[in-house]
């Protein structure tokens, strides 16, 4: 346990850069594999303990999601979808505060998306993709003793906004074998009217395969444990996944005159998500790295969740003092952060220099914590340096483009010549006989070409 930044240099980071990945079966502690043992009744990895969950949802549907459900979670769970009246009552019973909240939440969020519908059309009357909602999506949301509306928000609205018109919310039920009033709640002012009471890699197979009651999912979306990690990277191909989530992190990039005391408290929230979470500060100011290691000790002494932080402080909460700011902006894109911050004066300047985030937040007035719930950018990003190819939950993956071609009698005559003769290069002379067959009724001939 620590309540102080461990001090690294430029170079180290660039390793670390380089070898942090995905949850992966390492990730597991010596208790989760006690307690793999215990649900398997031997030594299993838990990737292998994963697809044996799969398999079993597969091939026996509702009984084994349900076998599955009262095993790990503990609770005999007979129908996994919750009646509509309950969503409804769930929204009824939130404080006028927290309807407030989640409404200025879910139209930010939705107003934001909006802006990502595709116009129409891409391409020409002759060739163009055709953009095209998917069918069916699933949104899983982590629970059980926690809730996390905002992550129905994040995960449901853009697929709303998408034109999918199936939705889908999987979320662990509670010890009464209910899904947390909190997301029920959320899905009821999204117009979400269908969630389930299942979770983990249970959860996933249901939604990835179908059940007897839950239909199969054209894509799952939304944050989970290792197990939920696993499954989604194991369906990869059967459905569309968002991607592979690992701990979540922040990189802050802090000029010389910022707030160490804001640096501290960013740091802090980003270390209370779990003990693997990282949070990463880069600067050109030694003294600037003293005062933030200071304030850092100082909150962590007072916050709620200190002993996560403290654990997860010791793991992977760093400091780096740069040589300058340039030498910051090629670490943190090298490190490719999930979320990271510009702060200092004029951090503006900046902005364009940042090539690999998931998401960037400029200056003292936009703090992480505003974008994980309310400034309207979506909150479920990409970890583990996954953030040099990928960015934020969209509309568009809820979205598919399929391409269609419908030439004029002009263009496939002026295209036959080239698209024979590349068929005839690879070998290939059936599709070359094919275009020729068409050139050949086109130009009234009696024989058809050989």
């Amino acid at each position: 346990m620590t309540t102080h930044l461990r001090r690294c240099t430029p170079a180290e980071l660039q390793a670390i850069s380089r070898t942090r990945a995905y949850s992966d079966d390492s990730s597991v502690d010596d208790a989760g594999r006690l307690r793999l043992h215990a649900l398997f009744g031997r030594d299993i990895t838990p990737t292998n303990a994963v697809r044996e969950i799969l398999a079993s949802v597969r091939d026996g549907g509702d009984d084994a999601l349900r076998d599955w459900t009262e095993r790990i979670d503990g609770v005999n769970v007979t129908d996994t979808r919750m009646a509509a009246a309950e969503l409804s009552a769930a929204w009824s019973d939130l404080s006028k505060d927290m309807q407030s909240a989640l409404t200025v939440a879910a139209d930010r969020i939705r107003s934001f998306h909006e802006h990502q519908r595709p116009p129409g059309n891409l391409g020409t009357a002759e060739t163009y993709l055709r953009p095209q909602p998917l069918a069916r999506a699933g949104c899983y949301v982590p629970g059980g003793t926690a809730t996390y509306p905002s992550t129905v928000l994040m995960t449901a609205i853009p697929a709303l906004v998408a034109g999918v018109k199936s939705v889908a919310i999987a979320s662990p039920p509670n010890a009464h074998g209910r899904v947390h009033p909190g997301v029920l709640a959320a899905a009821h002012l999204c117009g979400v009217t269908e969630v389930h009471a299942a979770g983990g890699a249970q959860a996933i197979a249901a939604l990835a395969y179908g059940t007897e009651a839950i239909q199969r999912v054209d894509v799952i979306v939304g944050p989970g444990n290792i197990y939920v990690t696993l499954a989604k990277r194991e369906v990869a191909g059967i459905v569309r996944i968002d991607g592979l989530a690992g701990p979540s992190e922040v990189l802050i990039i802090a000029g010389a005159d910022a707030d160490p005391g804001f640096i501290a408290a960013d740091l802090i929230s980003q270390l209370e998500h779990d003990p693997l979470a990282w949070a990463v500060c880069l600067t050109d100011s030694v003294e600037l790295a003293a005062a933030v290691d200071a304030a850092f000790g100082a909150q962590v002494s007072d916050a709620v969740r200190s002993g996560i932080i403290e654990a997860s402080a010791g793991r992977h909460g760093i400091l780096v003092c740069c040589a300058d700011l340039d030498e910051a902006v090629t670490l943190a894109n090298e490190f490719a952060p999930e979320h990271l911050e510009l702060v200092g004066d004029d951090p503006e300047q900046l902005t364009d220099a940042i090539r690999n985030a998931g998401a960037i937040f400029v200056g003292e007035n936009s703090p992480v914590p505003i974008g994980d719930y309310i400034a309207g950018p979506n909150h479920t990003l990409p970890t583990a340096g996954a953030a040099r190819f990928g960015g934020p939950l969209s509309v568009l993956d809820f979205i598919r483009w399929p391409s269609v071609t419908n030439l004029s009698p002009e263009s496939m005559r002026e295209l036959a010549d080239a698209a024979c003769t590349l068929a005839a290069y690879e070998g290939l002379h059936g599709h070359a006989d094919s275009i020729r067959r068409r050139l050949a009724r086109a130009a009234g001939a009696g024989s058809t070409p050989r």
